[in-house]
């Protein structure tokens, strides 16, 4: 198990990552999304140790990361974004000196650890090739190799797929998918559908804080957007768009052209008190005498959520802030003149008491 617990990093006034925790268990695939700038690359390299926190915890398998670095990193694989390789080094020797970095003494153990990663990754055909001859999907698949060497608890993967083809993107895919079964992968990606297809659990970072944990099958109850259902059917579009409208379960209607002649695409949003619509729905279209082909419930997409949890927020129009200046100033204004009445009036009570004292002397 990896826990992060509490971790802050500050660059002078700056706070890039606030108090972020989190736990990742053995044998699932975590995706760590944000905006840039979020803070995911700072919390990676705490994680790894590259970066030392201001506060805060990182324990794998219980070895501080901090406290007891060597122990943690033998459990810990990491390829950042650029991977570190060396180009003058075959793909062979290059793993070698990985094994080596990973405290293997015996060579026969680090060609044993070499060879296995080699045919892991995919990369036994080029071993004895330059790295620097190598496409950028092998060079991903050697820095991948790299972070597999010595089979650790923890896999941290830094936009492993940025700059390749689709090709190569859907290969390195299936090998992230293939390393739950024996390994925590902890993956960032700008690619949401890549996360959605490989992770099983999604957290969402923003401003050096976390705003959301969830295993990526619920995700989409983390908006509060009302049900919708598309319905392709067959039949004259005006009929069904008034059949659907006339619903009191239903608060908007849309209607496109299908992809097979003659059908079409109605996307039906619930009111916000309806629940499952698909039976007002049916029984619509039919009456209606359309008949449905398809029908389906559309759910908010991680995209959806991402966006609606890390939206800026809107800062006061420059009308609003002179009015509330106006106001401001009006209201200084009308206290001034008050407290000079005030004291107009005060002062007429003390001259009219001095007259009257003045008076009885006499």
């Amino acid at each position: 198990m990896v826990e992060v617990k509490h971790l802050r990093k500050t660059y002078g006034e700056k706070t890039a990552v606030s108090d972020i925790s989190f736990t990742l268990e053995k044998g699932k695939i975590y995706g760590l999304l944000g905006r840039n700038g979020a803070g995911k690359s700072t919390t990676m390299n705490m994680m790894t140790g590259y970066l030392a926190p201001d506060s805060g915890e990182v324990s794998i398998d219980g070895h501080d990361i901090f406290r007891d670095a060597i122990a943690a990193k033998k459990l810990l694989g990491y390829l950042p974004e650029i991977p570190p390789l060396y180009n003058d080094m075959t793909v062979r020797e290059y793993l070698l000196f990985a094994c080596e970095l990973k405290g293997m003494k015996k060579k026969a153990d680090r060609v044993k650890e070499a060879e296995r990663v080699e045919k892991l990754c995919g990369i036994a055909d080029v071993s004895d090739r330059l790295i620097k001859n190598l496409s950028k999907g092998f060079r991903q698949r050697v820095g991948l190799s790299q972070a597999l060497v010595g089979n650790p608890e923890l896999i941290i993967l830094d936009e492993p797929t940025v700059g390749l083809d689709p090709k190569q993107i859907q290969e390195i895919r299936e090998l992230i998918a293939s390393l739950k079964e024996d390994h925590t992968v902890l993956l960032s990606s700008h690619i949401l559908s890549e996360v959605s297809e490989v992770c099983d659990h999604i957290i969402i970072i923003d401003k050096g804080r976390v705003l959301l944990k969830s295993d990526t099958a619920s995700i989409a109850s983390y908006t509060k957007s009302a049900e919708t259902v598309e319905a392709t059917a067959l039949g004259d579009r005006a009929v069904g768009e008034n059949a659907l409208s006339s619903l009191g379960t239903v608060s908007a209607v849309k209607a496109e052209e299908g992809a097979e002649d003659g059908t079409y695409c109605f996307t039906v949003t619930a009111a916000s008190d309806a629940e499952d619509i698909r039976p007002d729905i049916s029984k619509a279209l039919t009456g209606a005498g359309l008949t449905i082909l398809e029908m389906k419930k559309v759910g908010d997409s991680l995209e959806d959520v991402f966006l609606e949890l890390t939206k800026p927020q809107e800062a006061p129009a420059a009308d609003e802030e002179e009015d509330a200046e106006e106001k401001s100033a009006e209201a200084e204004s009308t206290d001034a003149e008050e407290n000079t009445e005030d004291e107009s009036v005060d002062d007429r009570e003390e001259s009219d008491g001095g007259d009257e004292e003045g008076g009885e002397e006499q």
